[in-house]
């Protein structure tokens, strides 16, 4: 009777059981690199990992197993930078080889909280006297938006914000907006004043005639009960308008 074949023992095993010494590595792996990038984080702080390290790192979160670095820099190369990552669409993220729900997840979390930590630090603020604050808020929510997205800040009779909502979203190059609603709304959180905020996907700022007409259109509805439109800001790719600022308003 022929015998059967035995498959040849993994390296470093005799036949016959298991090895009596450890194999020369765990896995067969990266060996250590996640640990090493964890010891790099805590005690050198996050400024000493590249952009490309920080989704590496992110993604290990998601991915247990497996060699992230080549996946993160794909995802850089492709979309320009890190935040953009964290800011492209969902359904483009989830298409992409690689990538699955859990990972997607991650980013839109990291995401989600960046975007709260800088609107905390608007929320309670007299709105008027943290133009830097809000402007950093407001271009990381909207700059990498591609269409055309109309939001509200509604504030308080001392100028704190009440709620920062979005009204609308459009196309690439318009969208409708509609100032009877935004003076509804404005009456049910008893707001006293606003401020209109919306983006350009082109990433040129300057507002258009359009735009321009809006906000007037805008500003008479607020005005005929008694609510102040204190601005309307445009958020491009970088750089911002203020009609305020521009003495436009």
């Amino acid at each position: 009777m022929t015998a059967r074949h035995q498959p040849d023992p993994p390296s470093g095993q005799p036949e016959g059981g298991a090895s009596t010494q450890p194999l020369p590595f765990p896995s067969t792996g990266p060996h250590g690199h996640r640990e090493r990038m964890r010891e790099k984080l805590l005690t050198r702080g996050p400024d000493a990992l590249a952009d490309y390290e920080l989704l590496e790192m992110l993604l290990f979160l998601a991915m247990p197993k497996g060699d992230t670095k080549p996946l993160a820099k794909s995802l850089i190369n492709r979309f320009g930078s890190f935040a953009n990552v964290l800011a492209a669409p969902q359904l483009e993220l989830l298409a992409i080889r690689g990538l699955g729900t859990h990972s997607v997840a991650a980013m839109k979390l990291v995401q989600a909280t960046a975007l709260r930590m800088q609107r905390a630090e608007v929320i309670g603020s007299i709105v008027l006297n943290s133009s830097e604050r809000l402007d950093a808020y407001l271009t990381a929510l909207m700059a990498r938006e591609r269409v055309e997205q109309f939001r509200v800040l509604f504030l308080d009779s001392r100028n704190r914000l009440i709620a920062d909502e979005a009204q609308a979203r459009g196309t690439v190059n318009h969208t409708p907006v509609y100032p009877r609603e935004v003076v509804k709304r404005a009456l049910e959180l008893h707001a006293t004043a606003l401020i209109l905020v919306h983006n350009h996907p082109s990433g040129d700022p300057t507002p258009s005639r359009a735009d321009r007409e809006m906000t007037q259109e805008v500003k008479r509805a607020a005005a005929a009960i008694g609510i102040a439109l204190h601005d309307h800001i445009i958020i491009g790719n970088g750089d911002t308008f203020s009609f305020r600022r521009a003495g436009d308003l």
